[in-house]
């Protein structure tokens, strides 16, 4: 009867643990916050120090600045005083984009639409960037190295840092939303009647052919 109560109480306790599966910390976290747009008028004689430069030919500018920032985190496994086996167990990436039009005070209707051309440019480019930047951190999750060295915490810091350096930089060159930028620009839809929204629909179809 003992025997009996302790297979019944194993198997009860089986069925729970199957329907309430312990939850498990993912290994890449991506915070990808709201757009943060801003639209400002300049005096064109007297522009503002935090403009950003105009090309010549421009009077108008669309400032994007797509931000990143990784966290690396890994687990190590000493095998001596003075050598360490470090393995990438979690990446947290924070992503961002700021949006900035700038436009002069007497700006004409078409120059506006322009840039919000541009605006419409990066804010695609930005609904798929937790995807972009998941795929990259993935990969580097489990990546091993053997650290030497009398501080082994510090090297151990130091490579974390390098990864999430490395990281970053994967995602800003992969991203890359500046041929098709630099493609709607040279094509000067603020100087023709093209519609804008056709424009960019054009352009983001056909960097890949099109791009100088």
């Amino acid at each position: 009867m003992l025997l009996e109560a302790l297979v019944i109480a194993c198997l009860g306790w089986w069925a729970l643990s199957c329907n309430h599966p312990l939850k498990k910390t993912p290994a890449v976290t991506i915070n990808k916050q709201p757009v943060n747009f801003a639209r400002r008028t300049f005096d064109p004689a007297n522009p503002p120090s935090d403009m950003p430069s105009l090309n010549q030919g421009e009077n108008a500018a669309c400032d994007s600045d797509f931000s990143s920032n990784a966290t690396v985190a890994g687990q190590t496994r000493q095998t001596d005083a003075t050598h360490t086996t470090l393995t990438v167990t979690h990446i947290k990436m924070d992503l961002q984009l700021s949006l900035t039009i700038w436009v002069p005070n007497d700006v004409t209707q078409h120059v506006s639409e322009h840039e919000e051309g541009h605006r419409q440019i990066s804010e695609y480019y930005y609904q798929t960037a937790d995807k972009l930047a998941e795929r990259i951190a993935t990969t580097y999750v489990g990546r091993q190295v053997e650290i030497a060295g009398t501080d082994l915490q510090a090297e151990a810091n130091k490579f974390l840092q390098q990864t999430a350096a490395a990281i970053t930089a994967d995602y800003g060159r992969e991203l890359n939303p500046g041929p098709t930028q630099l493609l709607y620009s040279i094509t000067d839809h603020s100087g023709n009647e093209v519609v804008v929204k056709d424009a960019v629909a054009h352009t983001i179809k056909n960097v890949a052919i099109e791009s100088p």
